[in-house]
């Protein structure tokens, strides 16, 4: 079995290969495929009861309760590209797998059964973390918004600058929605951090650990732990819940153990553990924080605004935060309004400095990263600092640090300009209604912080991203252990992007006959070759009938179809100029643009680098598939080069990418079809003889011959 957790072109690539190994071996091989357009060659329970052992050659998380009593070796999809031969030779000697898991294959018991070390376990964290991040957002946008947009319409504004909502209104009701929405938050971040390591079982102790860590009432503590406690129980159940299922037990107990008894113990030990153990030094830093805050209220103004800034941006939320937040509030009563002032600069500029991030480097963020930006953005300026949290859950070495540097600067400046707040709230929104004293200087405060917070996070993601781009493979194409009896994922984009692949035409010779040749016609009314609409590029690349153009002169004979037709004549390159990869990437996306279906070649470009930043689409054996899903192309296109010297392209194995495909297909268009033909293209580039006379073939019209194969 073969499966990754984007289920592209390393799915059907390991699944080529170790058909290839075995048919070498002399064994007979059945491979399921479970990629991104679904389960193929699915594995029935003849094959499994027949099979003399299971091969799992994944990076994601697969089910391998069907597969008890077998011998099963679990590996990284790329172990099933490298090494298939070997794999298969090992397989008959692994040990046989009894089910301990509980019959998930979980990322932690995969890793125990492949017997990986710290690396792979760092990759396990990496995945769980991101699992509970993704699960977050929709609760941090949804909660974030309704309170913000229940403020901006329902709020109404008090004498002393304050905003409340009246009880019993319809924007109070919107507002306590959203306040549930924030306060799930923390608790699903923590749960699907630790279902990712130990499966179902662990989603209830991860969950209700989430809950204690956010509730400080729980364990003395005025403020909670925040996403920060969330991160800790949440891995903390997860592995609790592995080294459970490890445990013997009686048979007869084992059925109740994942549904029972596991989610019993976990959550018990996990809950005491935190009141009792990790609670009480959060409660004790938080008195003290107070106590060492108020000992410095006649200290530099200066000085004290930016440690209220660190304090603030640290933990958007959590006991850090609001120990300088209770502060400064604190303070308000006894008509010391410039502390709260401070704080009320620093709390939107998390969120709206990593928005910024998102605008000023697009390519650095996903899609949906994108879209939390904007979100955040809205959120900032209600004074909404959560609004920051799944940035910082994402990247906590980058965000924090950039986080933390840009609130100290906007508090300092309130300090050094004495800025007042009347209420216990910040962000522009308590400026704008008139409870904020030096205005200006306040504005100034958050722009700027927002501004250091903004620029600092794309530096520091940016350095993150290039020393991902060395050698080892990057987040995203590691090969962390799954399942295999004979299935691979690939490296394709989320949501099952196909590879896009981009190359240019060459022009071919004109025939003797013809005079000077003709005008180079417009995008998607001709080719390079002067071949007419319907010609081999015609009909935006699908034609199959030539035709003369305007001129009457001859045209060359129409070329095979590839690939349904999405890869023409004006879609391949035999000589890439570029020599790195985002210079061969915007090349392929201009070459693409010569059959009429891109409409914007600059967003092309930024999606494509934007898979690349998610992880390599390098695929080895001297391939890369650069992949983009946007609607910047009007219908599918993919294109084809090769480059003599190769390009740089992270690849697992370590080789430059000689064969470059790109694919491009529009949002509606993301389907079973681009995966097909996706799949197609990985299985035939396994075939050595393949790509030697791919390589080797003159001229366009020879490449597509060869292409021609794939079928």
């Amino acid at each position: 079995m073969t499966a990754c957790p984007t289920g592209i072109a390393h799915t059907y690539m390991a699944a080529e290969k170790l058909t290839q190994a075995a048919e070498a071996l002399g064994h007979e091989i059945k491979v399921e495929t479970q990629g991104s357009i679904g389960a193929e060659n699915v594995l029935s329970d003849n094959d499994v009861r027949d099979a003399d052992g299971v091969i799992i050659a994944a990076d994601k998380d697969v089910d391998r309760s069907r597969f008890v009593g077998k011998r099963v070796l679990v590996v990284g999809v790329a172990e099933g590209i490298r090494h298939p031969g070997e794999l298969i030779e090992r397989v008959r000697t692994a040990p046989v797998y009894g089910g301990e898991d509980g019959g998930a294959g979980t990322a932690a018991g995969a890793a125990a059964s492949a017997g990986t070390g710290g690396g792979k376990q760092r990759s396990v964290g990496y995945k769980a973390l991101m699992n509970g991040v993704s699960y977050m957002i929709p609760f941090v946008v949804v909660g974030g918004l309704l309170i913000a947009i229940s403020l901006a319409l329902g709020g109404h504004p008090q004498a002393d600058g304050g905003l409340v909502i009246p009880d019993g209104s319809f924007w109070k009701h919107v507002n306590d929605i959203g306040v549930i929405g924030f306060t799930l938050m923390v608790p699903v971040l923590s749960g699907y951090i630790a279902y990712a390591i130990g499966d179902r079982p662990a989603l209830v102790p991860g969950m209700i650990g989430g809950w204690i860590a956010n509730t400080g009432a729980l364990y003395g503590s005025k403020a909670g732990a925040g996403f920060i406690g969330a991160i800790v129980t949440g891995f903390l159940a997860g592995f609790l819940v592995v080294w459970i299922k490890k445990v013997r037990v009686p048979r007869f107990v084992q059925p109740i153990m994942p549904i029972i008894v596991i989610p019993i113990v976990a959550t018990t030990a996990l809950g005491l553990f935190f009141i009792y153990v990790i609670g009480r030094p959060i409660s004790w830093v938080f008195t003290h924080l107070t106590g060492w805050l108020g000992g410095m209220t006649g200290s530099s103004a200066v000085l004290l605004g930016a440690i209220l800034g660190l304090m603030i941006a640290f933990d958007m939320g959590g006991p850090v935060n609001k120990t300088a937040f209770l502060f400064g509030a604190g303070l308000i009563a006894s008509g010391n309004q410039t502390v709260m002032g401070m704080c009320a600069a620093a709390i939107p500029v998390m969120p709206l400095g990593q928005g910024l991030a998102t605008l000023l480097r697009r390519r650095l963020y996903s899609e949906q990263e994108r879209e939390t930006g904007m979100a955040a953005l809205f959120m900032g300026l209600f004074g909404i600092s959560e609004g920051a949290i799944p940035f910082a859950a994402a990247r906590p070495a980058q965000v924090i640090p950039a986080n933390m540097l840009g609130g100290a600067v906007a508090g300092a400046l309130a300090g050094t300009a004495g800025v007042t707040d009347a209420v216990p709230h910040g962000g522009p929104i308590v400026a704008v209604l008139g409870a904020v004293g030096g205005v200006p200087v306040f504005f100034l405060a958050v722009v700027v912080g927002a501004v250091v917070t903004a620029l600092t996070t794309v530096a520091l993601v940016d350095l993150s991203e290039r020393g991902k781009g060395g050698r080892g493979a990057p987040a995203g194409a590691a090969a962390a252990p799954a399942v295999t009896v004979a299935a691979g994922a690939g490296a394709g984009g989320p949501s099952g992007t196909a590879a896009a692949t981009g190359t240019r035409t060459e022009a071919a010779p004109v025939p003797a006959a013809a005079p000077a040749p003709a005008p180079a016609p417009a995008a998607g009314e001709g080719d390079e070759d002067g071949v007419g609409e319907e010609g081999s590029a015609g009909d935006e690349g699908r034609g199959d009938r030539a035709q003369a153009p305007a001129d009457g002169h001859s045209v060359p004979s129409p070329s095979p179809e590839v690939l349904s037709g999405y890869l023409t004549a004006r879609t391949v390159r035999t000589r890439l100029a570029a020599g790195e990869k985002e210079a061969a990437i915007r090349e392929m996306a201009e070459l693409a643009a010569g059959t009429g279906r891109v409409t914007d070649v600059a967003e092309l470009v930024r999606v494509a680098l934007a898979r690349e930043a998610q992880g390599t689409t390098g695929l080895g054996e001297e391939i890369a598939v650069p992949h983009a899903k946007t609607d910047a192309v009007t219908a599918p296109v993919v294109c084809f080069a090769r480059s003599a010297e190769g390009v740089e392209w992270g690849s697992p194995d370590g080789t430059k990418a000689r064969l470059v495909f790109m694919i491009a297909v529009p949002e509606a268009a993301a389907g079973d079809e681009h995966l097909r033909i996706l799949a197609l293209l990985s299985r035939k580039l396994m075939d050595p003889d393949f790509r030697a006379r791919l390589q080797g073939a003159e001229g366009t019209a020879e490449v597509l011959a060869v292409l021609a194969e794939i079928r």
